[in-house]
């Protein structure tokens, strides 16, 4: 144990320090601790944020999109096994459908929505996943099944069960007296909840031989659903589709079509490191600010230490180690505040939000071990860099000054 742990290990234990002294202590360790538990939680909750809409987001739609600037595209039978090749062996699900926008309704309520057709085996999208009452599957016997949003059911006031109808334009063209909507009844089998206003109000999913039926696209359909093996692959893998299908095809990604969502979320991040730099500096500072008091109040001992052949290194070393005790504490504690108010909200979601703003009705936290890590890191070092600036100017105390007038 070296000269200056050990006189720091003494000073820090001891009971004789004043009362100003050891508040001033325990108030730098509470800001630390306050300010390593911000962090942590703030960065918790934009992680969380970011994968709680990821994973919604990637569960309704698929990671790449292929479709068409026109009405339709080739049957799926002639045209898939060319974007399986592209995209070979990156690709987990290529699934065709078919969309077009609608009117749902009852007797007392009409509404627009969207129809999608899938083929029941479809792996690109995980709408069942989100299925709150009912199931999701197209089998019905005469009537076809149709898969709605919570926030539609509400609208439409059915349930599981009930039969709605759906009005489709035929040929594209408003409706006439010769060119009649197709019209088509549907059973409710399932309803979901995605949290997403933009899914739950909007979409509704049917079997993809019912869609081109409604639809009137016989064996056409309306563009690809794909899911890859590896995410982090999807901007070359788009590009690689964009270059290799040309007009009238089109690629989009998911982060495309979902644009305005990521950007926000990248905007979010945005203040982050400034952020984590001032409430670090601040809670730092209270270090500055102990170490001077305890100088202060020890100035007496120094002079004697330093008569006695102590050295400016070793003078130092005792108020970095005082400093690194303090940062210490403080972020330990701060760690488990964080762990402490992050559990509660996973396990009882004591604060909620509304789902119409931020698309989930509780704050999403998402734990990452390096988040910790890194926010724990950052205030040491700093908290160490700040604490030689107090035991610098108590290196330089005259001993004989400080003996005549303590």
């Amino acid at each position: 144990m070296s000269f200056s742990f050990y006189l720091s290990k003494k000073y820090t234990l001891s009971k004789k320090d004043s009362r100003f002294i050891n508040f001033i202590s325990g108030f730098s360790i509470a800001g630390i601790a306050l300010g390593v538990a911000t962090l942590i939680i703030a960065l918790s909750i934009l992680n969380g944020f970011e994968d709680t809409i990821t994973k919604k987001i990637i569960d309704f739609d698929s990671h790449i999109q292929v479709f068409s600037y026109r009405n339709s595209l080739p049957s799926y039978i002639d045209y898939q096994p060319q974007i399986d090749d592209l995209l070979f062996p990156n690709a987990e699900a290529i699934n065709p459908y078919a969309s077009k926008l609608a009117i749902i309704g009852t007797r007392s309520t009409k509404e627009g929505v969207n129809i999608k057709g899938i083929i029941p085996e479809n792996n690109a999208i995980n709408v069942k996943h989100n299925i709150v009452e009912g199931e999701f599957k197209f089998e019905n016997g005469e009537v076809p099944a149709l898969v709605i949003g919570r926030k539609l059911a509400n609208k439409l006031l059915v349930h599981v069960g009930d039969v709605v109808t759906v009005f489709a334009l035929r040929n594209e063209q408003l409706p006439s007296f010769d060119n009649l909507p197709n019209i088509q009844k549907f059973k409710i089998n399932g309803v979901f909840e995605s949290g997403m206003a933009e899914y739950d109000d909007l979409y509704a999913y049917t079997n993809l031989s019912t869609a081109q039926k409604l639809f009137d696209l016989g064996d056409k359909i309306s563009g690809y659903d794909i899911k890859l093996k590896d995410i982090s692959k999807i901007d070359s893998l788009t590009s690689v589709l964009a270059n290799e299908l040309r007009y009238p095809y089109a690629v989009r990604s998911i982060y495309q079509t979902h644009r305005n969502i990521f950007t926000w979320i990248e905007l979010q991040k945005e203040p982050i490191p400034l952020i984590l730099a001032l409430i670090s500096i601040v809670a730092v500072f209270n270090i500055i600010g102990t170490l001077l008091m305890i100088i202060l109040e020890k100035t007496k001992a120094i002079g004697t230490l330093k008569s006695l052949g102590a050295t400016k290194k070793q003078i130092i070393g005792i108020f970095v180690y005082q400093g690194a005790f303090l940062a210490t504490l403080g972020i330990f504690i701060g760690n488990i505040i964080a762990l402490v108010l992050t559990y509660l909200q996973l396990e009882f979601n004591l604060i909620s939000i509304p789902s119409s703003v931020y698309f989930m009705s509780a704050i999403p936290i998402l734990l990452k071990p390096e988040v910790f890590g890194i926010v724990s890191i950052i205030t040491f070092v700093l908290s160490i860099v700040v604490s030689i600036i107090p035991s610098y100017i108590a290196s330089k105390i005259d001993p004989v000054t400080a003996l005549r007038f303590s």
